[in-house]
């Protein structure tokens, strides 16, 4: 894979730590639900920053959405969540991966597990699936630290009036009125939402290291076939967001 010119086309402020960013790229070869994209930035005097990033967009074109949550420490989220403005220039190189992919062919249950920000490749999924008609059963678990924090929260709403099945886990603060009290997702919750083992779903989990890891043992430990979990992790270990 080569570098590719890309330029900054708009920016859309999901949160008070996250945007999203539509760049432009002549002659993107489109990409695949779940696949991801490095993104490198040069500064005036020559120093570059790579850092890979999930697709939060379907194939459309030239044009291709990444969805950035600032880390307090990051080098180049920073950056790209609070000063990157329309029109401006970066390199992206892609797309990259194809394990952690969903097809619009595949017509098992899908159950998509997503721990903060790692709920952008997740939705690339639900909007290729509600964009093309599947049938197959699908269902997303976000795991979000407070309501204040839910990418997508407008868009996720209205799919779930189209009847899209979306379940909330609040790790921190709930809604008023929430029927669960805040807490990290456990076998209890998993198991009132993944998809019986003899129906044979596809999971994919996304999220921070530790999530990941937590998600998928209880997965199994349910009874899931560990091959049909996929999981995409990042960061350090650290447990639910």
């Amino acid at each position: 894979m080569s570098w590719r010119a890309a330029t900054v086309a708009g920016v859309h402020r999901e949160t008070a730590t996250a945007r999203t960013i539509a760049l432009q790229v002549p002659g993107w070869p489109g990409h695949e639900a779940g696949q991801h994209l490095d993104l490198r930035l040069t500064a005036e005097d020559g120093y570059t920053a790579t850092r890979s990033y999930s697709i939060a967009s379907v194939a459309d074109g030239e044009t291709v959405e990444v969805t950035i949550e600032r880390l307090s420490d990051g080098e180049v989220s920073p950056y790209l969540t609070e000063v990157v403005t329309g029109g401006e220039l970066v390199e992206v190189r892609g797309p990259v991966g194809g394990w952690f992919v969903w097809r619009p062919e595949q017509k098992e249950p899908v159950l998509l597990v997503g721990g903060g920000s790692g709920v952008v490749p997740l939705m690339a999924v639900v909007r290729r699936h509600h964009e093309t008609g599947s049938q197959a059963p699908l269902r997303l678990v976000y795991s979000a630290r407070d309501p204040d924090s839910v990418l997508y929260r407008d868009e996720l709403a209205g799919l779930e009036r189209d009847g899209v099945d979306i379940r909330y886990v609040f790790t921190r603060q709930t809604p008023p009125g929430w029927p669960r009290p805040a807490g990290r997702l456990d076998d209890d919750l998993l198991a009132a939402t993944a998809f019986a083992p003899e129906l044979e779903p596809t999971t994919y989990v996304c999220g921070p290291t530790g999530f990941v890891e937590g998600v998928a043992s209880l997965l199994v430990a349910a009874g899931q076939d560990p091959r049909r979990v996929r999981t995409e992790r990042f960061g350090p270990s650290g447990g639910n967001p």
